[in-house]
């Protein structure tokens, strides 16, 4: 990581906020060569169908310094999926430089393209391509330049790790850095052929990640790390509960304390020290008066309450004919399946940095969307967007919800107000009190076997959840599913979580899907094969099965085996976990998962591997434990000591399977293993004491309760 993204505003240069065009932007960068290159046609959502526009027409840069440095500007963060490794890869790649010459500068939004954001595992496989195709371009460039230079035709030039040489005299040679010396060069990108990947020699190898040494070293600066001369600590006065009214506020103690300042703007409360623990003191000192409602909904009345509230659904996919499905069915299956609120809880709590002067602002925010967050600050001070930079450092987790919000407002109007730079961290409380959590939901699912055991229909009803990963992954003629959803209907805020949609809908599919291999007295894994005919999905399932290494009976075998697949956005994924139940206490002890993996062509084998197990290790607890207690707006849930994460002593062996599908380009990776989970823990609990449980989390009392059941 270079240190230009952490440059906390020093340089003038850079840290103003003011618009730049694509000439002020090389004149501030230095000599070079630069490539330009658009991607609304590769794939990515293009700035007109956002209602935005590029400045110049171009989606991003990368710098060929004259240093023997590449930079490469990428509107993605980096918070832990390890993708400033491999977009750097994909580069040097395509480059021909060497992988410890790129500095990646990362979600800087002066620097860097408009982006909505680092989600749904997207990184790669939409910002992946065209950063390819800008290596290929300039990689031409540098050898038309090296063969002026040298008096060499192109094709009889070989480059390696930056330089060019002559094939046949290898001491004939020039290097990047030796042909951009001294000079700018700006060009649109042509049709320049990506390699192969038969060519490929860093792409696709296992790395170590770029950013392991300073993470282990303490030395990666995150926003809570970051300070700047005069730099005041906040904290803001909270109210107890989502649908409390401040009534009246008593700031005068937290005045007498030396050093404080108050602020009391409308319903914004804060006091600011150079000392953060001193701001904790006197935030201590106010004396507030709430008034807040009735709870109308509770951890025990949830999904009666979203079954009430359900609009009629409308259509997601639909084939074939549900009357004629019915009628060909010898037996159906109907049930419900329930998802409590989930919080994102990262390790690293939401923190902003926020320097205001005049009518321009430079913002560090750990942000999973700069862009955004950059729309927020200039909205809270009311100015232009283009006078506002938000510089992204690391960011320890974020699992969807880092995006934008009231602590951004917050920030920047206290530094505004005060003429200091202003640190705004949340406590733990903070961040489980404010979280947007993985919706409550219900999923309402019936189908039909005919006499062979196959599926004749599936009817499907998703009630407040999302949409993702909801169509059938397997092979029923008569299909039908629908969404029911409408606004004010939780709490508290609820958004993306690590697979939006798809863990509430695989866990319901997955789980009915045993339900109906049970029914067709078949085991769980030949009753998936047999209604498949989808080759990819068929060869992750046999992949998972053939590394497990065991055979599956029907369930409930006593052998606590369970299996999970779905196609999550083209990345195919198929889970199958061990695990043993104590029947008199429920609790569960997950012994072993596997997990194979279709996500096209692999970029970093040894970062997905991380990525797999990162969402397995997820998924546990998310399957088992995580569930925030609330009732009304008031949340319960407001640290680790009664929202339990997986822990080390909790992690099972993971054996990871990789499918390299070079003939695919890059899919995503970060999300598809935790989708899985729920399923495929729920369906190997029934397989271990024949209790099906339908409800997330499985917790003890749960499986308790199922086993008596």
């Amino acid at each position: 990581m270079n240190k230009e993204q952490f440059s906390q505003g020093q340089d003038d240069d850079l840290s103003d906020g003011r618009h730049f065009s694509r000439r002020d932007f090389l004149k501030i960068s230095g000599s070079g060569l630069f490539v330009f290159y658009t991607a609304g046609s590769l794939g990515m959502v293009s700035m007109q169908q956002r209602g935005r526009t590029y400045p110049t027409d171009f989606n991003a840069y990368l710098k060929i310094g004259d240093n023997e440095r590449v930079s490469v500007f990428c509107s993605k963060i980096e918070m832990g999926q390890g993708i400033i490794t491999s977009m750097a890869q994909m580069l040097a790649e395509e480059l021909d430089v060497a992988l410890d010459s790129i500095d990646m500068i990362m979600g800087d939004t002066m620097l860097c393209p408009w982006d909505s954001g680092t989600t749904g595992s997207r990184s790669t496989k939409f910002y992946g391509p065209p950063l390819r195709r800008a290596g290929a371009e300039a990689r031409a460039v540098l050898l038309q330049m090296a063969s002026e230079k040298l008096n060499i035709t192109t094709e009889h030039l070989v480059v390696k790790n930056g330089t060019v040489s002559d094939k046949s005299n290898p001491s004939l040679k020039i290097t990047y850095a030796e042909l951009v010396k001294g000079k700018q060069i700006e060009r649109l990108i042509s049709e320049v052929p990506i390699k192969s990947v038969a060519e490929h020699s860093v792409s696709g190898k296992p790395m170590l990640r770029m950013d392991a040494l300073q993470k282990v070293t303490g030395d990666a600066k995150f926003t809570g790390d970051l300070q700047l001369p005069g730099m005041l600590y906040a904290k803001v006065l909270r109210p107890p509960s989502h649908d409390a009214r401040l009534v009246s506020a008593d700031v005068s103690k937290a005045r007498d304390i030396d050093g404080s300042v108050v602020i009391h703007e409308d319903d914004l409360i804060a006091v600011l020290h150079k000392k953060p623990e001193m701001a904790e003191k006197a935030l201590a000192t106010i004396v507030a008066k709430w008034d807040t409602t009735a709870p109308k909904t509770d951890n025990q009345s949830i999904f009666d309450t979203l079954k009430n509230a359900a609009p009629d659904g409308r259509v997601y996919i639909e084939d074939g004919n549900l009357t004629e499905g019915e009628a060909a069915a010898k037996q159906n299956i109907e049930t419900e399946f329930y998802n409590h609120y989930v919080a994102h809880s990262p390790m690293e709590p939401y923190t902003v940095l926020a320097h205001a002067e005049g009518d321009k602002a430079t913002v560090w925010a750990s942000t999973q969307a700069p862009f955004r967050v950059r729309e927020t600050a200039a909205n809270a001070l009311n100015i232009p967007e283009e006078n506002v930079r938000v510089i992204t450092p690391f960011v320890g987790g974020g699992f969807g919800g880092k995006k934008s919000g009231r602590q951004i407002s917050e920030a920047v109007k206290l530094s505004k107000i005060t003429g200091h730079p202003v640190q705004l961290a949340w406590t733990r409380k903070e961040e489980f009190f404010f979280d947007a959590f993985r919706p409550a939901a219900v999923v309402q699912l019936k189908a039909g076997l005919n006499a062979k055991g196959l599926t004749t229909f599936w009817d499907c009803d998703v009630l407040f959840g999302g949409a993702r990963s909801s169509e059938p992954i397997y092979d029923i003629p008569h299909y039908s599913v629908k969404m029911h959803s409408r606004g004010s209907v939780h709490p508290f805020d609820t958004g993306a979580w690590r697979g939006p949609g798809s863990n509430t809908n695989v866990f319901a599919m997955e789980s009915f899907t045993d339900m109906l291999a049970q029914a067709a007295g078949t085991d769980p894994l030949s009753f998936r094969l047999n209604n498949l005919t989808d080759e990819r999905m068929i060869r992750v399932i046999e992949a998972a099965g053939d590394k497990f290494g065991h055979d599956f009976k029907k369930s409930p075998s006593g052998e606590g085996y369970g299996i999970s697949c779905t196609n999550y956005l083209n990345s195919y994924v198929a889970t199958i976990a061990q695990v043993t139940v104590d029947k008199t206490t429920g609790e569960v002890k997950v012994e072993r998962v596997v997990c194979a993996q279709d996500m096209g062509e692999i970029i970093n084998p040894q970062g997905a591997r991380l990525q797999i197990e990162s969402g397995i290790t997820m998924g546990i607890s998310a399957a088992l434990s995580e569930e925030v207690e609330f009732s009304g707006g008031t949340i319960f849930t407001e640290n680790f000591d009664s929202y339990r994460i997986t822990r080390f002593s909790d992690v099972p062996v993971m054996d990871i399977v990789l499918i390299d599908n070079p003939e695919l380009a890059p899919q995503g990776c970060g999300e598809p293993a935790i989708t899985t989970m729920g399923a495929a823990l729920a369906n190997a609990v029934f397989d271990a004491v024949g209790a099906r449980v339908l409800t997330l989390p499985m917790t003890p009392g749960r499986i308790l309760a199922a086993i008596k059941k």
